[in-house]
């Protein structure tokens, strides 16, 4: 820091004052750069939250729709089964 030969040496002051501004501008763009930091973080994990979790679901979903196929395919053997039992009786 510039030291004051005198009080009204007016440049001296407008130096430190510049000097402060300067330091008060870096540590805002230090925070700044910190919170963004810190959301890109927070955005990348519930992206891949969300992300397994839709996974999960599609799993899910594909589990029901082949138990659905395989039970539709039970259901139609069945009635074939049955069908042909009747057709044996007459």
């Amino acid at each position: 820091m510039i030291g004051l030969e005198s009080h009204n040496d007016s440049s001296a002051v407008f130096f430190l004052a510049e000097e402060v501004v300067a330091k008060k501008k870096a540590s805002a763009k230090k925070s700044v750069k910190k919170r963004a930091a810190k959301k890109s973080v927070k955005t990348s994990t519930v992206k891949k939250a969300s992300k397994k979790a839709s996974k999960k679901v599609a799993k899910k979903k594909a589990t029901k729709k082949k138990a659905a196929k395989k039970s539709a395919k039970k259901a139609t053997k069945k009635a074939a089964k049955k069908k042909a039992a009747k057709k044996k009786r007459k």
